[in-house]
């Protein structure tokens, strides 16, 4: 079976586009994939499109990838529309590496795009409530209430404003996986978002660029126990484009193989069946698992990654899932500096989902452009030194305790 590449990534700034429509956002990511390719249009043989809600919001409720596509000269070809919540856009690159592993096309193009904010915000954060079994939706949160309940939120600890049910969920698996399991602490919690927050600075395409320490991050309102707000991902408009090409095709279509990024895996779980306290049996581990056999390599191996933080407690939670540290040390890790640029394996450069935004159906392959270009070495101050092999964790929507679905991928240079 024939290695498989990326050869071209393009993104938009990740933030509030008022001006655009997601039909030019993903043109925008789109053009500057095949810019950075150095790839004609027509060497494209299929493409597989992520998004989640702009049947919600404008009404297009179908065929999103032909009306976003067809007008970029995009015709002609399979357009498979994806979605898989938070995780879209990998269900694409996942999708996209598969049929070239299938012998199908030898170039195809994987995209996700989605314009979120939204100026009436009970219509805003009702987006994200379909994310799980709507039948089940009372019984979802009594389970997750009941996590952690040895943990009591102090007075005052939750907002009075709206905000997204997810953040009750991390908030739930927070007390109940971590703090109760490992004593991981709220200070440990702001410390992986002040690290994220720092490393946006260096992002020129990140929605927040300001640091802030540990204590501005406790100080901060809340949205529910243990989280303040900077813990959170914000609401983002955004796309992010990535073009993959078997190996025959990079001398056949004159692709730069310098500049082309080895796919060593790409991995999708969906959730199981499980009780909460058997995390080995969770979809995230499994994938990583999975994702380590393929690629012939272990976590001691991984220079870089960029891991689903939409709240900061999502990061650790990936971090012990994906065995990135002993069991029950992600928050110590985090403390001290390890995940931080510059120690030992610096985690979420970018700023991560809490900072550098969080667009749900271009999240993953945004997550694939920032470990593309660290390991081309284009990163600049925010740079990983040496990065070699790096790893990326999505995760989408929410099934009884754990996200729904899960994609690990891990990536070299050629």
């Amino acid at each position: 079976m024939e290695n498989i590449y990326i050869v071209g990534v393009g993104m938009t700034p990740f933030g509030r586009h008022a001006d655009k429509t997601v039909k030019q956002l993903t043109a925008w990511a789109v053009e500057d994939a095949l810019k950075d390719a150095d790839c004609n249009r027509k060497h494209i043989q299929a493409a597989f499109y992520g998004n989640c809600t702009q049947g919600h919001f404008d009404g297009q409720h179908m065929i999103r990838g032909q009306v976003a596509l067809l007008p970029l000269g995009l015709d002609s070809i399979p357009i498979f529309n994806i979605e898989g919540a938070c995780a879209s856009s990998s269900h694409a690159f996942n999708l996209a590496v598969t049929q070239l592993k299938a012998g199908a096309a030898d170039v195809v193009l994987a995209v996700g795009a989605e314009k979120m904010f939204y100026s009436d915000k009970a219509k805003m954060f009702s987006a994200f409530e379909s994310a799980w079994d709507i039948e089940t939706f009372e019984d979802n949160k009594n389970y997750l209430a009941a996590m952690g309940k040895g943990i009591v939120p102090p007075e005052g600890s939750q907002s009075p404003k709206s905000y997204s049910p997810f953040m009750d969920v991390y908030a739930a698996l927070g007390r109940g996986g971590l703090m109760e399991r490992f004593g991981i602490t709220q200070r440990q919690l702001a410390a992986v978002s002040s690290k994220n927050h720092g490393h946006s600075v260096h992002n020129e395409r990140s929605q927040y660029r300001n640091a802030m320490s540990i204590d501005e991050i406790l100080a901060a309102p809340p949205i529910t126990y243990p989280i303040t707000l900077p813990m959170c991902s914000p609401i983002s408009d955004g796309a992010a484009a990535a073009i993959l090409c078997t190996e025959s095709a990079l001398k056949k279509y004159g692709f730069n193989k310098n500049r082309a990024i080895k796919v060593l895996a790409s991995v999708v779980r969906s959730a199981s069946a499980r009780d909460a306290a058997d995390f080995n049996k969770g979809c995230t581990h499994l994938a990583g698992k999975a994702a380590y056999e393929q690629a012939g390599i272990g976590p001691e191996d991984i220079d870089v990654a960029e891991i689903h933080d939409a709240t900061a407690i999502g990061e650790l939670l990936s971090v012990e899932a994906l065995g990135l540290c002993e069991p029950g040390q992600s928050g110590v890790m985090a403390e001290r500096g390890e995940s931080t640029l510059g120690g030992r394996l610096p985690i979420n450069p970018s700023g991560g989902l809490e900072s550098k935004g969080h667009p749900i159906g271009a999240t993953g392959i945004g997550q694939i452009f920032e470990l593309v270009e660290q390991l081309r070495g284009n990163c600049f101050k925010r740079q990983v030194e040496g990065a070699r092999i790096a790893l990326q964790g999505n995760g989408g929507g929410l099934w009884r305790v754990e996200e729904s679905t899960e994609h690990v991928g891990i990536f070299a240079r050629a």
